[in-house]
């Protein structure tokens, strides 16, 4: 099962790096990495179920969310190759904060595994999720 995690540490607090994730529908923070956030469906964005479109070609539901431990699970049902539905299945995104040890800071990990033939998604979703753990780090800057 192939899998990828990253890691970052953000000065902010834990409740404020949380307001980021806890609506599944807004990644307003990352402008330089989800240009088209398309809500689909009528469940609110704070809700499990919650499913959307990134991009215009990364189809995702929110599977699991949990306030008070600060933690998001979500699957991505469909998108370009090598995530597409014919090339992996089981694909499963974790979002998990936690207090850093720096004063004041959060630790933000994001992990994912799927099932598949190929590894080819392995430095696919490392790059992106590289990328958007940078734009929180930028977005706490401004």
């Amino acid at each position: 099962m192939p899998t990828t995690n990253q890691s970052i540490d953000i000065d902010a607090p834990i409740q404020k790096v949380w307001s980021r994730f806890d609506d599944f529908h807004d990644l307003s923070w990352a402008p330089n990495v989800i240009t088209h956030v398309e809500k689909t469906g009528d469940i609110d964005g704070r809700e499990i179920g919650a499913k959307r479109i990134l991009n215009n070609v990364f189809y995702e539901t929110l599977v699991e969310i949990n306030n008070h431990e600060y933690m998001l699970k979500y699957s991505i049902d469909d998108g370009p190759s090598p995530v597409s539905k014919e090339e992996v299945s089981n694909y499963y995104g974790v979002i998990k904060l936690s207090p850093s040890t720096e004063n004041s800071k959060t630790h933000v990990e994001w992990s994912s595994s799927w099932v598949s033939k190929e590894e080819d998604a392995v430095e696919f979703c490392h790059g992106i999720y590289v990328a958007l753990l940078n734009e929180l780090a930028e977005s706490f800057k401004k």
